[in-house]
């Protein structure tokens, strides 16, 4: 089965960091430039994609997507900067 399904990260132009679920990154991350993203980027425009993980089921990516919310600032950093060493993360676009 091909992964469909992603969960991202995006920095917004204030520092802080936006977790959310989408079938397209590329796409959501438009929609969130274009203020017709989630509340939350609305005023903190622009944000970039600087994390994604691709999951073959919507439950599993929403499922992650809610564990990664719960992540400190620091622990979803790390993660980034672990995804930026190894193969794990996907080409962001």
């Amino acid at each position: 089965m091909t992964a469909t399904h992603f969960v991202y990260i995006a920095e917004c132009a204030d520092g802080s960091l936006y977790t959310g679920y989408t079938n397209d990154v590329a796409k959501r991350i438009a929609a969130h430039n274009a203020g017709k993203g989630a509340k939350y980027t609305k005023s903190r425009r622009p944000v970039r994609p600087v994390y994604a993980e691709a999951y073959a089921s919507k439950e599993e990516a929403l499922r992650r997507e809610a564990q990664i919310k719960r992540f400190c600032r620091e622990r979803k950093l790390r993660l980034i900067a672990e995804a930026r060493c190894s193969a794990r993360c996907l080409p962001l676009p």
